[in-house]
């Protein structure tokens, strides 16, 4: 990935000024199964429909967090990507933000296991009613942990966020390639790392 410099922030009409707006392709079609011609040619779409709102440096998040499930559509995509910084998460999360709030703490356990380090996290948190509802909740939760909010532009100056795992499949969560690359933290990796299964009994306990 290249170097992340400071980013434009979108103050066209209907956006609030400082939000990022990035890349998500036109179609929110998995890359794992469609062909590089297909997804590219989605990229290259938005990015035209979009070009007047989009952030600076280009910013790309792929749908379902996947980044190619073999190593040649892997590298052809991040050789297209040249220019374009991925808006990697370091925690995946299900679609409710509560379950941010769990996914969040344990990819910072993971974090610390694998870097030595807690790292400016980036949260996967779905623009729907729900998440509107709790949001605030979860980040006073985060907040009472002695975590703090800070802006994408912050977060993305951290050098993990220039780490391009040799890992396939590839994407999910940085911080899940980076551990799967090392091969020694197996246990305590979940596939795919954006899925409610591994949240919902926690959440059917507590009655939520």
């Amino acid at each position: 990935m290249p170097a992340t410099p400071p980013v434009k922030r979108s103050s066209s009409p209907g956006n609030r000024p400082g939000h990022l707006i990035g890349n998500h392709t036109y179609s929110h079609r998995n890359y794992d199964s469609i062909t590089f011609e297909e997804f590219s040619a989605y990229v290259i779409h938005a990015g035209q429909i979009l070009a007047s709102d989009l952030s600076m440096p280009r910013l790309l998040r792929f749908p379902l967090l996947k980044e190619g499930n073999t190593a040649p559509k892997r590298d052809r995509m991040r050789e297209f990507l040249a220019t374009t910084a991925i808006a990697t998460v370091t925690s995946p999360s299900a679609s409710p933000s509560i379950t941010s709030a769990i996914a969040g703490n344990s990819y910072d356990d993971l974090s610390i296991q694998v870097l030595g380090r807690s790292v400016p996290h980036t949260l996967l948190i779905h623009w729907n009613l729900l998440n509107s509802l709790f949001l605030a909740d979860v980040l006073n939760m985060f907040h009472r942990h002695g975590w703090r909010v800070v802006n994408a532009e912050h977060a993305l100056r951290d050098p993990i966020f220039l780490r391009a795992p040799k890992t396939v499949p590839a994407g999910e969560s940085l911080l899940w390639a980076l551990a799967k690359e090392t091969g020694k933290f197996e246990s305590l990796l979940r596939y795919p790392g954006e899925d409610d299964v591994y949240e919902k009994p926690k959440l059917d306990r507590l009655g939520v």
